[in-house]
């Protein structure tokens, strides 16, 4: 039987946010359409975060407000409290899908928003009762899911206990987020398992990090153990503002490879996606890293899969 997967291309949010500088937001519009018109059916394109503390993605409302994607695209947006939300809500009939997110590690959460994992908690059972009563999709996600540089690895019991208070508060979907890339394949494939269990009804969705090179081998593992929801960067752009030296997303461009090989399907033109991370390096001005991007696709897999 033909195995197929979804990938949310997260790159326009996750991964413009951990940039040094601004990126125009003529280039983000055309990035964006670019990789809707490559197959994605699910873009993250921006976050209600203080603009302050994320300058990056201050122009939120613009991007969402100009963007021309196909009608059968999904648009998300992260939405960190109310305040937030009341943000993006000013643009409600741009986008279908508003993301509610803490930390599985309570000193990451604190470095990150600045307030306790139960204090977050709280807000985002509000946040999530607000979503759901505009008729939007409400995702959730648990950063830090599978370790944390200030308190090491996370106890599996904690990261499944936050999700399934999400799933009760009504999130349809619940990413898992190796944010600062301390997964391995056989934690990841031990993971999934038991969140496929824990949560049926959800959405369980993979969001792994490549700072120590194995993001591919852990999709690879979340797939394995049933996993068909994943999301990642082109260019293998993003990271984590804390802490340093937490480099960027497995690169889209590679995901789709790997699967694609794999007789995977994804909905996703391959050759379009390494076009879009090209066109990002040229607005970025520095070469990226992904190995598609590199090496380019294997040619027997050009076709869409």
């Amino acid at each position: 039987m033909t195995r197929r997967v979804q990938i949310r291309e997260v790159g326009p949010r996750d991964g413009f946010q951990n940039e040094p500088e601004r990126i125009a937001t003529d280039d983000k519009v055309r990035l964006i359409e670019a990789l809707a018109a490559a197959g994605f059916r699910r873009i993250e394109v921006a976050s209600f975060v203080r603009p302050d503390v994320i300058p990056q993605l201050a122009d939120g409302v613009e991007v969402l407000n100009r963007i021309d994607v196909p009608e059968q695209v999904q648009l998300m947006v992260l939405v960190p409290n109310s305040r937030g939300l009341d943000n993006a809500l000013k643009v409600r009939d741009r986008f279908h899908e508003a993301a509610i997110f803490v930390s599985a590690s309570e000193t990451h959460n604190k470095k990150n928003v600045n307030r306790t994992v139960a204090e977050t908690m709280v807000d985002n059972a509000v946040v999530a009762k607000r979503i759901r009563a505009e008729g939007l999709t409400c995702a959730a996600v648990v950063a830090t899911a599978f370790g944390c540089p200030y308190e090491g690895r996370i106890e599996m019991s904690r990261v499944l206990d936050l999700a399934e208070r999400f799933a009760d508060a009504g999130a349809t979907e619940i990413g898992f987020g190796d944010t600062t890339g301390m997964c391995n394949p056989a934690y990841a494939r031990e993971f999934f398992t038991a969140a496929l269990q824990r949560l049926p009804g959800v959405e369980v969705t993979a969001h792994f990090h490549n700072t120590r090179g194995q993001g591919l081998a852990n999709a690879y593992a979340a797939l394995e153990a049933g996993c068909t929801s994943f999301e990642s960067s082109f260019g293998e752009l993003g990271g984590c503002p804390v802490p340093k030296g937490s480099t960027g997303n497995i690169a889209t461009e590679d995901l789709v490879s790997m699967f694609h090989e794999m007789d995977v399907q994804t909905g996703v033109d391959l050759p379009a996606v390494i076009e879009a991370a090209r066109a990002a390096q040229t607005v970025l001005g520095r070469p990226l890293t992904s190995h598609s991007l590199i090496a380019g696709p294997i040619d027997w897999h050009l076709q869409t899969a």
